[in-house]
């Protein structure tokens, strides 16, 4: 029989991926989302005493990262997010036009999400990169599901706008 602290520091480091992916859409780069993860998982593996079996280990992680960095950005007073890099993204596309466009609409895309407000950027990671339901996402933000939809509209609207135009519709970006 497996030892239930083995089984969860396992499937801690199966979530390493989307944890890494989160960090980058609140960081804005590879390098500080790497800091960030390893932080998160510095105070989880400290206080794995506190989590609960049973409950979902993935929001437990996201909202301790999520915690984590707003922690940091309150002590160094920053509010503008750098631009996603591309570095370790890869791209489907074999085809050299084609991979230069994909590169360039990531390159777009990151750009427009750099300039969201840091409460949008998280809303959209968490439902549209990670794919969790409004419900489980607001109670990893502490926020009400009203909050989440808000969140999520004005960014599409503004994401939108800046990669489709002005008369595009939020659906049709996200």
């Amino acid at each position: 029989m497996d030892d239930p602290l083995e089984t969860v520091r396992r499937n801690l480091v199966a979530l390493l991926p989307r944890l890494r992916r989160f960090a980058r859409s609140l960081t804005g780069n590879a390098s500080d989302a790497d800091d960030l993860v390893q932080d998160a998982l510095e105070r989880a593996l400290r206080n794995l005493h506190r989590w609960q079996p049973g409950t979902k280990l993935d929001s437990w992680m996201f909202r301790l990262t999520h915690n984590l960095w707003i922690d940091t950005v309150r002590a160094k007073r920053v509010r503008a997010a750098v631009p996603l890099d591309a570095d370790g993204v890869e791209l489907a596309s074999t085809d050299g036009v084609r991979e230069l466009d994909a590169r360039l609409a990531l390159a777009a895309t990151n750009a427009a999400m750099a300039k969201l407000p840091e409460e949008q950027r998280a809303a959209i990671a968490l439902v549209v990169v990670e794919g969790m339901s409004y419900r489980d996402a607001a109670d990893l933000l502490q926020v009400p599901i009203g909050t989440i939809t808000s969140r999520l509209a004005r960014a599409r609207t503004a994401l939108a706008a800046v990669l489709v135009g002005d008369g595009a519709k939020p659906s049709e970006v996200l």
